[in-house]
Protein backbone atom coordinates (compact mmCIF):
# COMPACT_ATOMS: atom_id res chain seq x y z
CA UNK A 1 0.00 0.00 0.00
CA UNK A 2 0.66 3.58 -0.81
CA UNK A 3 2.03 5.06 2.82
CA UNK A 4 2.09 8.69 2.29
CA UNK A 5 4.25 11.39 4.76
CA UNK A 6 2.22 13.65 5.84
CA UNK A 7 2.18 17.15 7.72
CA UNK A 8 -1.44 19.47 7.78
CA UNK A 9 0.60 21.83 5.41
CA UNK A 10 0.14 22.89 1.37
CA UNK A 11 2.38 21.07 -0.19
CA UNK A 12 1.24 17.49 1.60
CA UNK A 13 -2.22 18.97 1.44
CA UNK A 14 -1.93 18.88 -2.25
CA UNK A 15 -0.78 15.15 -2.66
CA UNK A 16 -2.77 13.64 -0.24
CA UNK A 17 -6.40 15.98 -2.16
CA UNK A 18 -4.54 13.17 -5.45
CA UNK A 19 -4.95 10.57 -3.47
CA UNK A 20 -8.70 11.00 -2.10
CA UNK A 21 -9.91 11.86 -6.02
CA UNK A 22 -8.25 9.16 -7.53
CA UNK A 23 -9.70 6.79 -5.12
CA UNK A 24 -6.02 5.05 -4.24
CA UNK A 25 -5.17 3.52 -1.21
CA UNK A 26 -3.01 4.82 1.33
CA UNK A 27 -1.93 4.84 4.66
CA UNK A 28 -1.23 8.29 6.27
CA UNK A 29 1.46 8.26 8.65
CA UNK A 30 1.85 11.51 10.68
CA UNK A 31 5.51 13.70 10.46
CA UNK A 32 4.75 16.42 13.13
CA UNK A 33 7.68 18.74 11.79
CA UNK A 34 7.37 21.01 14.82
CA UNK A 35 9.10 18.16 17.13
CA UNK A 36 11.30 17.99 14.47
CA UNK A 37 10.17 14.29 13.07
CA UNK A 38 11.51 15.42 9.86
CA UNK A 39 14.59 15.10 11.08
CA UNK A 40 14.53 11.49 12.33
CA UNK A 41 17.64 9.21 10.69
CA UNK A 42 14.55 6.84 9.46
CA UNK A 43 12.64 9.79 7.86
CA UNK A 44 16.06 10.74 5.92
CA UNK A 45 16.21 7.89 3.86
CA UNK A 46 13.37 8.67 2.40
CA UNK A 47 13.59 12.03 2.00
CA UNK A 48 17.03 13.56 2.89
CA UNK A 49 15.55 17.12 1.89
CA UNK A 50 13.99 16.40 5.66
CA UNK A 51 10.50 17.97 4.47
CA UNK A 52 6.93 16.64 3.71
CA UNK A 53 5.63 15.05 1.95
CA UNK A 54 6.69 11.73 0.83
CA UNK A 55 5.47 9.09 -0.51
CA UNK A 56 6.86 5.22 -0.52
CA UNK A 57 5.13 3.33 -2.92
CA UNK A 58 6.30 -0.20 -2.52
CA UNK A 59 9.98 -0.23 -3.85
CA UNK A 60 9.46 3.05 -5.30
CA UNK A 61 10.36 6.31 -3.23
CA UNK A 62 9.09 9.93 -4.41
CA UNK A 63 9.93 12.99 -2.57
CA UNK A 64 8.97 16.97 -3.31
CA UNK A 65 4.98 17.80 -3.65
CA UNK A 66 4.92 18.48 -7.80
CA UNK A 67 7.44 15.02 -8.39
CA UNK A 68 4.89 13.26 -6.28
CA UNK A 69 1.74 14.51 -8.31
CA UNK A 70 3.33 13.58 -11.48
CA UNK A 71 4.16 10.04 -10.10
CA UNK A 72 0.98 9.65 -9.30
CA UNK A 73 -0.74 10.97 -12.50
CA UNK A 74 1.55 8.76 -14.02
CA UNK A 75 0.80 5.75 -12.35
CA UNK A 76 -3.16 6.43 -13.05
CA UNK A 77 -3.57 8.14 -15.44
CA UNK A 78 -5.71 10.35 -14.04
CA UNK A 79 -5.93 14.29 -13.66
CA UNK A 80 -3.63 14.56 -16.63
CA UNK A 81 -3.99 16.69 -19.93
CA UNK A 82 -3.94 15.14 -23.79
CA UNK A 83 -1.14 13.01 -24.53
CA UNK A 84 0.65 15.58 -27.08
CA UNK A 85 3.46 18.02 -26.43
CA UNK A 86 1.48 20.87 -26.62
CA UNK A 87 -0.65 20.16 -23.36
CA UNK A 88 2.03 18.16 -21.73
CA UNK A 89 4.31 21.13 -22.53
CA UNK A 90 1.35 23.35 -20.70
CA UNK A 91 1.56 21.55 -18.09
CA UNK A 92 5.07 21.05 -17.02
CA UNK A 93 5.32 25.23 -17.41
CA UNK A 94 2.10 25.66 -14.66
CA UNK A 95 3.70 22.88 -12.13
CA UNK A 96 6.83 23.83 -12.21
CA UNK A 97 5.56 28.02 -12.23
CA UNK A 98 4.02 26.43 -8.62
CA UNK A 99 7.10 24.41 -7.91
CA UNK A 100 9.50 27.18 -7.86
CA UNK A 101 7.83 30.12 -7.59
CA UNK A 102 4.22 29.97 -5.68
CA UNK A 103 5.41 27.63 -3.13
CA UNK A 104 8.79 29.17 -2.26
CA UNK A 105 7.44 32.82 -2.90
CA UNK A 106 4.29 32.26 -0.38
CA UNK A 107 6.53 30.58 1.74
CA UNK A 108 9.42 33.15 2.31
CA UNK A 109 6.43 35.49 2.67
CA UNK A 110 5.37 33.77 5.80
CA UNK A 111 8.32 33.30 7.32
CA UNK A 112 9.80 36.64 7.33
CA UNK A 113 6.08 38.12 8.27
CA UNK A 114 5.43 35.68 11.03
CA UNK A 115 8.21 34.31 12.15
CA UNK A 116 11.61 35.67 11.43
CA UNK A 117 13.63 37.62 13.87
CA UNK A 118 14.51 41.00 13.23
CA UNK A 119 15.73 43.56 11.12
CA UNK A 120 13.38 41.83 8.33
CA UNK A 121 11.64 44.83 6.73
CA UNK A 122 13.39 44.13 3.34
CA UNK A 123 12.84 40.87 3.00
CA UNK A 124 9.17 41.21 3.73
CA UNK A 125 9.14 43.41 1.38
CA UNK A 126 10.61 41.21 -1.14
CA UNK A 127 9.25 38.12 -0.80
CA UNK A 128 5.55 39.79 -0.05
CA UNK A 129 5.89 41.63 -3.65
CA UNK A 130 6.93 37.93 -4.97
CA UNK A 131 3.92 36.19 -3.99
CA UNK A 132 1.67 38.94 -5.03
CA UNK A 133 3.24 38.97 -8.54
CA UNK A 134 2.76 34.80 -8.65
CA UNK A 135 -0.84 35.06 -7.67
CA UNK A 136 -1.53 37.91 -9.84
CA UNK A 137 0.23 35.67 -12.46
CA UNK A 138 -2.36 33.32 -11.79
CA UNK A 139 -5.33 34.73 -11.05
CA UNK A 140 -5.04 36.89 -14.81
CA UNK A 141 -4.58 33.23 -16.25
CA UNK A 142 -7.67 32.35 -14.59
CA UNK A 143 -9.68 34.74 -15.65
CA UNK A 144 -9.72 33.31 -19.16
CA UNK A 145 -10.73 29.68 -18.25
CA UNK A 146 -12.05 27.95 -15.27
CA UNK A 147 -8.77 25.68 -14.59
CA UNK A 148 -5.62 26.33 -14.84
CA UNK A 149 -4.85 23.96 -18.19
CA UNK A 150 -8.56 25.23 -19.88
CA UNK A 151 -11.95 23.26 -19.07
CA UNK A 152 -10.50 20.09 -16.98
CA UNK A 153 -9.70 19.67 -13.43
CA UNK A 154 -6.07 18.38 -13.61
CA UNK A 155 -3.28 17.72 -11.26
CA UNK A 156 -2.30 21.44 -11.86
CA UNK A 157 -5.51 22.68 -10.36
CA UNK A 158 -4.74 20.40 -6.89
CA UNK A 159 -1.35 22.33 -6.66
CA UNK A 160 -2.27 25.54 -7.01
CA UNK A 161 -5.30 24.53 -4.50
CA UNK A 162 -2.72 23.44 -1.92
CA UNK A 163 -1.01 27.17 -1.57
CA UNK A 164 -4.46 29.10 -2.51
CA UNK A 165 -5.97 27.59 0.95
CA UNK A 166 -3.14 30.13 2.64
CA UNK A 167 -3.67 32.89 0.89
CA UNK A 168 -5.03 34.78 3.53
CA UNK A 169 -2.26 34.20 5.90
CA UNK A 170 0.43 34.60 3.01
CA UNK A 171 -1.10 38.24 1.90
CA UNK A 172 -3.60 39.32 4.32
CA UNK A 173 -7.44 39.10 4.70
CA UNK A 174 -8.27 41.22 2.07
CA UNK A 175 -6.39 39.25 -0.71
CA UNK A 176 -9.42 37.83 -2.22
CA UNK A 177 -10.42 40.93 -3.20
CA UNK A 178 -7.61 41.57 -5.73
CA UNK A 179 -7.47 37.56 -6.27
CA UNK A 180 -11.28 36.74 -7.63
CA UNK A 181 -9.89 34.03 -9.99
CA UNK A 182 -8.03 32.30 -7.48
CA UNK A 183 -11.00 32.41 -4.58
CA UNK A 184 -13.18 30.98 -7.55
CA UNK A 185 -10.71 27.90 -7.87
CA UNK A 186 -10.87 27.44 -4.37
CA UNK A 187 -14.03 27.54 -3.77
CA UNK A 188 -14.52 25.35 -6.66
CA UNK A 189 -12.08 22.44 -5.20
CA UNK A 190 -13.54 22.92 -1.79
CA UNK A 191 -17.25 21.98 -2.66
CA UNK A 192 -15.75 18.93 -4.47
CA UNK A 193 -15.82 15.49 -1.73
CA UNK A 194 -11.89 14.29 -2.32
CA UNK A 195 -10.91 18.30 -0.87
CA UNK A 196 -13.37 17.75 2.06
CA UNK A 197 -12.15 14.53 2.90
CA UNK A 198 -8.30 16.20 2.52
CA UNK A 199 -9.32 18.94 4.84
CA UNK A 200 -10.00 16.06 7.47
CA UNK A 201 -7.28 14.51 7.30
CA UNK A 202 -5.68 17.17 10.29
CA UNK A 203 -7.87 15.85 12.29
CA UNK A 204 -6.80 12.12 12.35
CA UNK A 205 -3.67 12.80 14.42
CA UNK A 206 -2.37 15.86 16.61
CA UNK A 207 0.29 18.02 15.67
CA UNK A 208 2.09 20.69 17.26
CA UNK A 209 1.01 24.30 16.91
CA UNK A 210 3.22 26.36 19.00
CA UNK A 211 5.97 27.72 17.51
CA UNK A 212 8.11 27.73 20.62
CA UNK A 213 12.05 27.50 21.44
CA UNK A 214 11.90 23.62 20.26
CA UNK A 215 9.66 23.89 17.13
CA UNK A 216 12.03 26.90 15.69
CA UNK A 217 14.80 24.64 16.70
CA UNK A 218 13.42 22.17 14.01
CA UNK A 219 12.13 24.56 11.27
CA UNK A 220 14.47 27.53 11.38
CA UNK A 221 17.88 25.76 12.82
CA UNK A 222 19.56 29.39 11.32
CA UNK A 223 17.83 31.50 13.88
CA UNK A 224 17.84 29.86 17.14
CA UNK A 225 20.76 30.99 19.39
Amino acid sequence: MIKLYYHPSPNPAKVALFLEESGLEYELIPVDTRKGEQHDPAFLKINPNAKTPALVDDDNVVFDSNAILLYLAEKTGMFLPADNLKARGEMYSWLMFVATGIGPYSGQAVHFKHFAPEPKDYAVTRYTFEAWRHWTIINEHLAKQPYMLGSEYTLVDMAVWGWARAVPFILGNDAWVKLPNVKRLLDDINARPAAQRTEELKTQHSYKTEMDAEARRAMFPQITQ
